[in-house]
């Protein structure tokens, strides 16, 4: 439920776009990334926010190559996946959780559909899941 003290912990009237990452959440970013990236990190997430194609990011972000590099660079080098990894942990320990989660729940439906997995190097990991049928 919205109240007044909620609003403002959501509030983000002081920011160029409401996609644009919060002082709070870039010095959590910051170690992670390279001196002086909020900019493109602000594209990225004005990108993925609003969906809109790449050769319609706005002048106020650096160039759409520039933000796609960026981005392409990252995930292989696995920075977005550290960068999750921090803000899922402080998200957790805000929620009074502990870090990492002790159980996980996997129902055979989830199990029964999935055929293929994809790791982050892009090599395909076929589950076969033999039921007692032969």
């Amino acid at each position: 439920m919205w109240t007044a003290e909620n609003r403002a912990l959501y509030d983000r009237s002081t920011s160029r776009y409401p996609s644009d990452v919060t002082d709070e959440e870039w010095a959590l970013i910051e170690p992670h990334l390279p001196p002086d990236r909020r900019d493109v990190l602000d594209a990225i997430l004005y990108i993925l926010t609003t969906g809109c194609q790449w050769r319609q990011l706005l002048k106020d972000f650096p160039s759409k190559s520039t933000v796609k590099r960026y981005l392409l660079d990252w995930d292989y080098d696995g920075v977005l996946a550290r960068i999750y990894h921090v803000l899922y942990t402080a998200a957790r320990e805000a929620a009074g959780r502990k870090p990492e989660p002790t159980l996980a729940i996997i129902d055979s439906q989830s199990v029964k559909t999935a055929e293929n997995l994809w790791t982050g190097c892009g090599t395909q990991v076929r589950i076969c899941l033999n039921y007692g049928s032969r």
